[in-house]
């Protein structure tokens, strides 16, 4: 009995342990309860909003390692439609959720970071202290590699040099985004016979047989060179691919999907990373490799047609210089990806494609795309074309549903194709960007390779004016200004 309540109340310890780091502030305390910290991260938001309840538990969990910095940051949230009406107003907030940084109780910049717990930690522990923190021993140094599961840039300076200036000027610069610490110290010096330099540090969690725990920068004192060291080397053979680093993962990217956990299971991780490193070193600067967790990122297993990871081997997914996607449909095994990057750098493996089955009909007032039949409906169709790129649950795009079918049938007979597609559903190509529904290009029939994003008004005659104006040859039943031509009657 005593057990079952300990376990309870454990567990309800460990659920509100986030929850009670980040204070809450109203209208009555906000000004006062901000002026006692140095940096407070203030999250202004709504009970009912989505985005919010999403970014809740990430929140939560990076206030309860923040509040442990030193020094410490601060997370607190506002509640815009109750206790904090007048406070979000005062600061101007439009949409929720909206994040601010304040330092010493004044507003002092826009919070354009991560919205997951590590990149949030990240990102505002680089706000607070100096850029690069000064290492002043040998012990310091040695906790300072030790402190953050990351990367760190040291520099060892022995006095004033060109070199030291080039580095302080890119901790001041990329803070944001990566550790810096530098130190003068005899000891430290010695230990790496470094007077006069700078060296990259890998975690040691990742640490691996093959390649280098550490690598000494030996170019010129420029950021810019310094920077791109840092960039080439700082993942290493098969880096770690988290949500808050995915964009430094350059194509050809082959990543490897499994449980990645470096807390709860560092030696089965690194048993599974070790066997992607030792094929990994046979592709250096031919390909990128990395280790991903399946469950952070399902969406993108989902992307190529992936439900679920089975087994503990890992899933191999691919996306070539062209940005395809592949996948490795043997069993993991060290030979089988060997022979996968080998394939997928020589261009002989089949892309694979998310699309819904072609319709069996099509001849409606708007065209419907899929990924299978795109060159035939789009690319090559011999024609001008709209595209409206939507998602079934966008309603917007349900809105403009009715007026695309009308201006379908309008433009019938014209030498003009009126398309849309579920871009939800379906593989969009590279070609066309798609950040939000409903996205519409027109696609000249004459230069199909450059889309044209339409920015114009969503009403019928708002398309008829732009598309009469856009037209390769002018419309039979419009002019260029789009007014409807009136048929000649014979006297």
């Amino acid at each position: 009995m005593w057990l079952k309540l300990f376990a309870f109340f454990f567990i309800v310890t460990c659920i509100w342990a986030g929850e009670k780091d980040v204070a809450e502030y109203g209208d009555d305390d906000f000004s006062s309860k901000v002026s006692e910290h140095d940096t407070v991260l203030v999250m202004f938001y709504a009970p009912w909003c989505g985005h919010c309840k999403r970014l809740k538990p990430e929140y939560e969990k990076a206030a309860e390692d923040l509040i442990r910095n030193d020094p410490p940051v601060i997370l607190a949230k506002v509640d815009c439609t109750e206790a904090g009406k007048e406070t979000c107003n005062k600061f101007s907030v439009s949409g929720y959720p909206t994040l601010k940084i304040f330092r010493n109780g004044e507003m002092s910049q826009e919070y354009n970071g991560p919205r997951d717990a590590s990149g949030i930690v990240k990102y505002m522990k680089a706000q607070v202290g100096p850029s690069s923190k000064e290492l002043k021993d040998l012990s310091a140094l040695e906790k300072f590699l030790v402190a953050d599961m990351d990367v760190s840039i040291i520099g060892l300076f022995e006095k004033e040099s060109d070199l030291k200036s080039t580095f302080f000027k890119l901790a001041d610069k990329e803070r944001e985004k990566l550790r810096f610490g530098h130190s003068t110290h005899k000891e430290v010096m010695d230990k790496y016979g470094v007077t006069d330099g700078i060296i990259l540090f890998r975690p040691p969690h990742l640490a691996n047989k093959f390649e280098e725990d550490m690598i000494k920068y030996t170019g010129e004192a420029s950021t810019v060179d310094l920077h791109n060291f840092i960039t080439s080397n700082y993942h290493g053979l098969a880096g770690h691919r988290k949500n808050d680093n995915k964009q430094n993962f350059n194509n050809p990217l082959i990543t490897a999907y499994y449980a990645v956990d470096y807390v709860k299971n560092a030696k089965g991780t690194n048993y599974w990373r070790n066997r992607i490193l030792k094929v990994a070193k046979l592709f250096s600067g031919r390909a990128t490799f990395a280790i991903s967790a399946k469950d952070e990122f399902q969406h993108e297993l989902n992307e190529y047609g992936i439900d679920f990871v089975k087994g503990d081997k890992p899933t191999i997914l691919a996306r070539d210089a062209k940005n395809q996607k592949f996948i490795m449909k043997e069993e993991f095994s060290v030979d089988a990806l060997e022979g996968f990057a080998n394939d997928l750098l020589d261009g002989k493996l089949e892309p694979y494609l998310k699309s819904e089955e072609i319709p069996e009909s099509n001849d409606g007032p708007v065209v419907v795309a899929v990924a299978k039949n795109f060159d035939d409906v789009v690319t090559n169709n011999g024609k001008d074309t709209l595209i409206e790129f939507y998602a079934p649950w966008c309603g917007h795009c349900k809105k403009l549903a009715p007026t695309f079918d009308e201006l379908g049938e309008k433009l019938k007979n014209e030498d003009v194709s009126i398309v849309k597609m579920d871009a939800t559903a379906n593989d969009v190509p590279p070609t066309f960007e798609v950040r939000g529904f409903p996205t519409l290009y027109w696609v000249p029939k004459d230069s199909k390779d450059k889309p044209i994003r339409y920015e114009g008004g969503r009403d019928l005659e708002d398309f008829v004016k732009y598309i009469a104006k856009q037209a390769t040859k002018e419309l039979k039943g419009f002019d260029r200004k789009g007014n409807e031509k009136k048929e000649k009657t014979e006297l």
